[in-house]
């Protein structure tokens, strides 16, 4: 776990860093509720296997905007270099931004795309997903709210802090073996199986998606006629919305006499090209076609 403080050992190790394929990484930020939040570590691993913390380094840069500026041209902006995160618009707010940073990849999208029959997570926290995919326990997150920006950082905090990047490594990872299984190759999938189960389950669906309507719609009825707008589960949300429309003509007239520019492609629904009728022929049409591919259950003979 090498403490890297001065810019020269920093500006050593982001050279040996862009030989790595891949990095899992994640940054502490001193005074983050104020609004001058300053980045205070960057958490670096460079090998997954390791569990002993000797492949993670941490870059004190606090007060060094050289170290951070370097970081996020040499590593951040590089193609080459596969960057791992965990919720990182957070982290990439402190290291270039969406526009510098190249090549990232973010554990909390990656979670949140694998179906919730596969990963039923109350929440995808990196402590929860460390807890119910590796079996991490005890994951202890008291000092992620401490305060980063004093030094010397206590022994606490350090180790905190190359912890999360174990826990971000064995994450990504169980991450990549459950989207393998969850997305075979279409070509050899087992057709019949998979029918089998989708039978299996709609009916079940069907009586669900019956009920949980009907609860939703009682609730927010007797939520309103009883004036109560929270419980401990759930609070009414009202909001108002406005339509606005206007004649097309009336438009067309104003626009022309304002001299405003509509210059824009505008969908023409089915009901609006039938009343072009061989009117619609006039137009420069421009036709986008797309398919749509939908499953239908086959008709038994006794339906028909």
């Amino acid at each position: 776990m090498p403490y890297l403080n001065t810019l020269t050992e920093i500006r050593k190790f982001i050279t040996v860093c862009t030989q790595a394929e891949t990095l899992w990484l994640d940054t502490e930020v001193a005074d983050f509720r104020s609004k001058n939040p300053k980045l205070s570590l960057i958490q670096v691993l460079d090998d997954p296997d390791d569990m002993s913390g000797e492949r993670i380094f941490i870059l004190d840069v606090l007060e060094q905007p050289d170290a951070i500026a370097d970081f996020i041209s040499v590593i951040m902006s590089n193609h080459a270099i596969e960057k791992v995160f965990h919720n990182s618009s957070y982290d990439l707010k402190f290291l270039g931004g969406s526009k510098k940073a190249k090549n990232v990849t973010c554990t909390l999208e990656m979670a949140k795309k694998i179906p919730y029959h596969i990963l039923p997570l109350h929440n995808y926290k990196l402590e929860t997903l460390a807890s119910e995919l590796c079996n991490f326990k005890n994951i202890d997150k008291q000092h992620q709210t401490s305060d980063w920006g004093i030094r010397p950082l206590t022994e606490e905090q350090i180790d905190y802090a190359y912890l999360d990047c174990i826990y971000l490594a064995q994450v990504h990872k169980a991450l990549l073996e459950l989207n393998q299984e969850i997305n075979p190759d279409p070509k050899t999938d087992d057709i019949v199986s998979l029918t089998a189960r989708y039978k299996q389950i709609e009916k079940e669906y069907k009586l669900l998606t019956s009920e949980y309507d009907y609860l939703q719609e009682r609730i927010k009825k007797a939520m309103q006629a009883q004036n109560v707008l929270e419980t401990s589960e759930y609070k009414l949300n009202s909001y108002e919305r406005a339509t606005v429309k206007v004649g097309f003509g009336e438009l067309i007239q104003l626009v022309q006499s304002q001299g405003i520019s509509l210059d824009f492609p505008v969908t023409l629904t089915q009901k609006l090209q039938k009343d072009l009728g061989n009117n619609l022929e006039q137009l420069n049409v421009d036709v986008e076609t797309s398919s749509i591919v939908r499953l239908l259950p086959q008709k038994n003979e006794d339906e028909e």
